[in-house]
């Protein structure tokens, strides 16, 4: 019931933005019938592609989920930046519309010179003069709408652009919406392009140095190589694996820390894509905490597989890293499998003067980690808005939406992820490998 009820609101959301994509991309800039009926097709068609591509990537074997999720999910990208653009631009042309309808000319009466009007048999008037000039006047059955006869009222043409009759002119609103669509759709695809662009290439690594009270001098300039959200999929595979892991070597870590979200599938179909992870080179070890992503892909059969690939994963446990104490929690997803995280177990009991490092998948966890006194978290999840101004959004919910911050007193540190979930965009939220670097304060 839930199911279909959540398909229900998605498919009237679909169609609300398609109808608002047609009205401005297809009934305001085509005149010709035949071009309607085009566009409108081409729009359903659009529309349709959304819930099916959604569908698909549920249903179909992961090797033929690709002929839909490279269409699909760039037209979803498209008709959000689509959305956004022309609901932006909604501003600009009412501000035209009411300048334009300021500049409205306005009637001027002229009296007629009744002493040198002239009338026919029946006594009613056929021309006079207004100002000297000679001009008709109009009978009863042919008086212009608005005039009366005899009255000399004489109506001067509209100008190109005014309002006819109250309502805006036909050329100009049509020039109108032509150039918004073409803004739109200019700026649209320029954003696609670039975040698919940016989404393909390789993630940005980031040195990002952090301080901590508690952290022995010894340890000052301990490294730890963070990715999170690899998303493995059908549009991200081995090769994506290959490329991050080569990163990671590159830095020298001490520790590398695997914050969820590696995969979107079972292992049976993305197991050889994860296989390079047993490559990951650190002088402490590789660690791994689960994301909401591997509850929805098998997530037992997961955590089997990433700790046969060498990366330990931590289940709400911790661990002595040279006097630093390493934690991990599981993500909040797994409460509704009994696989939650629990805090007090991976937490408590440890010596307060040490430091503690904790990896969870979700910023929002860092709320339940300030009572526990945890130095600093080390999360992923938000992609870091992965499309903007999705970032605004997703700040609404995250306490931290990328990069580093303070939460209740403990110190988050949130890296935008090295894959992407959905469309294969990224605009202005590339992705990243985030080596932290630890120094005394």
């Amino acid at each position: 019931m839930f199911i279909a009820l959540f398909l229900v609101v998605v498919l009237l959301i679909v169609g609300g933005i398609h109808w608002y994509l047609w009205r401005r991309l297809v009934k305001d800039v085509v005149t010709t019938r035949r071009g309607r009926r085009v566009g409108t097709l081409v729009v359903v068609l659009l529309g349709v592609l959304i819930p099916v591509t959604l569908v698909g990537s549920r249903v179909l074997p992961l090797e033929q989920q690709p002929v839909l999720a490279w269409p699909g999910f760039l037209w979803l990208a498209l008709m959000f930046y689509l959305l956004v653009t022309l609901a932006l631009l909604e501003l600009p042309r009412l501000a035209l519309r009411v300048w334009t309808r300021r500049r409205e000319p306005q009637p001027v009466d002229n009296p007629v010179d009744s002493s040198v009007m002239s009338v026919d048999s029946a006594g009613r008037p056929v021309q006079g003069t207004v100002d000297g000039q000679v001009t008709a006047v109009d009978s009863p059955a042919t008086a212009a709408p608005g005039g009366a006869v005899g009255s000399g009222v004489v109506d001067s043409p509209p100008v190109d652009g005014a309002p006819v009759d109250g309502r805006f002119d036909p050329a100009r609103r049509l020039l109108l919406g032509r150039s918004l669509a073409a803004t739109a759709g200019a700026l649209s695809v320029a954003a696609v392009g670039i975040g698919t662009w940016q989404a393909k290439s390789a993630p940005v690594l980031k040195r990002v140095p952090i301080r901590l009270a508690k952290l022995p001098a010894s340890m000052s300039g301990f490294k730890i190589a963070l990715v999170s959200d690899i998303h493995l999929g059908p549009l991200l595979g081995k090769s994506h694996t290959e490329r991050i892991v080569r990163i990671i070597n590159s830095v020298g870590a001490d520790v590398v820390a695997v914050v969820g979200d590696l995969v979107d599938g079972s292992v049976a179909e993305l197991g050889p894509a994860a296989e390079p992870l047993q490559d990951l080179q650190a002088r402490h070890g590789s660690f791994f905490v689960t994301g909401n992503h591997e509850y929805f892909s098998g997530y037992q059969e997961w955590i089997d597989e990433v700790n046969s690939l060498g990366v330990r994963v931590l289940r709400n446990e911790r661990l002595d890293v040279q006097g630093l104490d390493l934690a991990g929690v599981n993500d909040v997803t797994g409460k509704d499998v009994g696989d939650g995280p629990d805090f007090a177990k991976a937490l408590s009991g440890r010596d307060a003067s040490r430091p503690v490092v904790l990896l969870a998948h979700q910023p929002v966890q860092a709320h339940e980690a300030a009572k526990h006194g945890v130095d600093l978290q080390l999360s992923g999840h938000t992609h870091g808005g992965q499309m903007v101004p999705f970032n605004l959004l997703v700040g609404l919910e995250a306490p931290v939406v990328s990069g580093l911050g303070t939460v209740d007193g403990t110190q988050v540190y949130v890296t935008r992820g090295a894959g992407f979930w959905g469309p294969p965009v990224r605009f202005g939220a590339p992705p990243d490998i985030s080596v932290i670097e630890l120094h005394r304060a």
